[in-house]
C-alpha cells in the first residue's frame, strides 16, 4: 500500500481541475452505481447558484451564462460522463461502492493504489467543473451535460431527454491523447451467449489443478484492441483445447469481467487423470512457455500457475466441454477489419469479455465495435453463428451508433488553427475505435457540431491507468482558448 497523495495532487496546477478532480474522486461512482455522485454534482451546480437539474434517466445538466460580452456567441454544451471503470489488481482491498479513490503521484504522472484512477472521464468531469466554477474565464453559454452509465451501456446518452439542450456546438471532453482531435468514433453492441450442461461425477482416480492465466496487459477494448495484447480468455482455452486432446477434465472456468475491458487474468478448475498428469502437466507448460514468448512485448508480465487443489465434486460432460472449447476457440476476438478510409484505424473488432462456466451454467459476455454499421452487423452476425452451433443462445442487445466524422465542421476549422498557433505544429484530426458518447447524443440532436478532445491518459479501464500532469495544464490551456475563439449566432 503506497502512500495516499490525494491533498498533493489538490495542489497540482491547474488547481481548477486539480482541487476538483480529488473531490469528484472522493465519491463512489462504479457505472450503474452513479447514485452518489449524480447527488455530488447536483449539490455543486445548485451551490453556485447555476441552474442545475436531472432529466428522466439521471444525466445531470447544469446551465450557465455568458461572460459579459459573449452573450451572442454560440451556445457550447461540455459533456462528459460520471462513471468510472471498477477495476483493481488482485489483493488490493477496494470496495468501488463505498471508497474513494486512492492516489498518487509516479513522476510526471498520477495514478492509483491497485485500482483504475478514474481519469476517464473524471478529469473532463472536473474541467467542467472548474469552468462552471470560474467568475474570470471568458466563455459562451455553456451547457454542462454529465452522463451517467457510459462505461457499461451509455444509458445516459441513449435516454438523453431531446430539446433540454440548446447548444449548437458540443466539446466532449472523454478522449486520451493531447494531440488530438476526435471527430468520429465506433458504434457497438453487446453479444452474450448462454447455455447449459451436463454434469457428471469426477472420477476418483483424478487430481485437481487450477489453472490460472494471470499478469496481462489488459486496456481499453477499443483503444488498444489494435496493440495484441493478450485476452486471457482466449489464453486459458488454448490451455484446455490441449489439455482436453489428452484428457483433461473441466469442472469451471471464469475469466475476464467487463465488456470494454481487454481480460487480464482467467482460471479453471480442472482434473486430470492419475497416470496422465505428470505428461499433460509438461505439455500445458510447454505451451505456456510458447504463449509467453508470442506475448513477450505486449505483455512482458504474463505467467502462468497450475496449483494442486481439492478434488471437485463434478466436471463437465465430455461433449458439452468438447463443444464449449472448440466455440470458445472459434469465436473471433480482436481486429476484425481496418478501416479502408483513415489511415491506421480499426473499423470493426470484437472482445470475448469474459467466460463463466460453473454448475451446469456457461455465459460468454462480448463486445463487438465499429464504425460502419453493416460491418458491425456482419460481426455479431458471425459470433451469433459460432455459438448457435456451438449449442448456446445468443442474445444481441446494447447497439448503439458510430459517430460519422464531419471533416467540414466550423469548430474543428477553428480548433485546427487554434491548436497550430498555441504548439506550432498541427493537431492529429482523428476517428477512434471507442464508444464515445457523441454518436448517440447527435441522434438526439443531429445538427450539433462536436468535437471530442482530452489530455493524455494511458491504461484506461485498467489497474495501470494513469494521467500526464503537464498534460493536464495543455487541455486546460487549449480548453480556456477554444472558448474563447467561439463564434457569434
Amino acid at each position: 500500500m503506497k502512500k495516499n497523495m490525494n491533498n498533493q495532487i489538490a495542489q497540482l496546477e491547474p488547481k481548477e481541475i486539480w482541487e476538483n478532480f480529488v473531490a469528484l474522486n472522493s465519491v463512489p461512482r462504479p457505472s450503474k452505481k452513479e447514485e452518489k455522485v449524480r447527488q455530488f454534482m447536483l449539490n455543486f451546480g445548485k451551490k453556485l447558484g447555476l441552474e442545475t437539474f436531472e432529466d428522466k434517466i439521471g444525466n445531470v445538466i447544469i446551465k450557465k451564462p455568458a461572460t459579459p460580452g459573449m452573450e451572442n456567441h454560440k451556445t457550447v454544451a461540455l459533456q462528459s460522463h460520471l462513471d468510472m471503470v471498477p477495476q483493481k489488481n488482485k489483493g488490493t482491498e477496494h470496495n468501488f461502492e463505498k471508497d474513494g479513490i486512492s492516489m498518487i503521484i509516479d513522476g510526471d504522472w498520477v495514478t492509483a493504489d491497485g485500482t483504475t484512477l478514474g481519469a476517464d472521464n473524471g478529469i473532463g468531469v472536473a474541467a467542467i467543473m472548474g469552468l462552471l466554477a470560474s467568475k474570470n474565464i471568458p466563455h459562451p453559454p455553456l451547457e454542462a451535460l454529465f452522463t451517467i452509465d457510459e462505461e457499461t451501456g451509455m444509458t445516459g446518452a441513449q435516454h438523453l431527454e431531446e430539446g433540454i439542450l440548446d447548444a449548437e456546438i458540443m466539446l466532449n471532453l472523454d478522449t486520451e491523447e493531447d494531440t488530438e482531435l476526435d471527430i468520429g468514433c465506433a458504434g457497438g453492441i453487446d453479444i452474450t451467449a448462454k447455455g447449459h450442461y451436463k454434469q457428471e461425477d469426477t472420477p476418483a482416480d483424478n487430481k485437481a489443478y487450477l489453472i490460472k492465466v494471470k499478469g496481462l496487459t489488459g486496456g481499453h477494448s477499443g483503444m488498444d484492441i489494435h496493440l495484441y495484447r493478450g485476452n486471457a480468455n482466449k489464453i486459458l482455452n488454448r490451455l484446455l483445447y490441449l489439455g482436453a486432446q489428452k484428457g483433461l477434465s473441466v469442472s469451471e472456468i471464469h475469466g475476464g469481467g467487463l465488456r470494454n475491458a481487454i481480460p487480464r487474468e482467467a482460471e479453471a478448475l480442472v482434473t486430470l487423470p492419475k497416470e496422465k498428469a505428470g505428461e499433460i502437466l509438461e505439455a500445458l507448460n510447454t505451451l505456456a512457455d510458447t504463449i509467453k514468448i508470442e506475448q513477450a512485448k505486449q505483455d512482458p508480465d504474463l505467467r502462468f500457475e497450475f496449483i494442486p487443489v481439492d478434488l471437485p465434486t463434478h466436471i463437465m460432460q465430455k461433449d458439452a466441454q468438447n463443444s464449449l472449447i472448440k466455440t470458445i476457440y472459434a469465436a473471433h476476438n480482436g481486429v476484425y477489419r481496418m478501416s479502408p478510409d483513415m489511415e491506421d484505424l480499426v473499423e470493426t473488432s470484437n472482445n470475448v469479455a469474459s467466460v463463466n462456466v460453473a454448475g451446469g451454467n456457461i455465459q460468454i459476455d462480448n463486445l463487438t465495435r465499429s464504425s460502419v454499421e453493416s460491418t458491425k452487423e456482419d460481426l455479431a452476425n458471425t459470433l451469433k453463428s459460432v455459438y448457435e452451433l456451438g449449442g448456446l443462445e445468443v442474445a444481441l442487445t446494447g447497439s448503439y451508433p458510430g459517430w460519422k466524422p464531419n471533416p467540414n465542421a466550423q469548430i474543428l476549422a477553428i480548433m485546427t488553427d487554434l491548436y497550430e498557433k498555441m504548439y506550432q505544429h498541427k493537431p492529429e484530426v482523428v476517428a477512434c475505435h471507442a464508444g464515445l458518447e457523441c454518436g448517440i447524443i447527435k441522434s438526439h440532436y443531429p445538427n450539433m457540431e462536436m468535437i471530442s478532445f482530452g489530455p493524455t491518459i494511458k491504461g484506461a479501464h485498467s489497474p495501470d491507468e494513469r494521467v500526464n500532469i503537464k498534460s493536464v495544464q495543455k487541455f486546460w490551456d487549449y480548453l480556456k482558448e477554444t472558448l474563447k475563439n467561439i463564434p457569434e449566432k
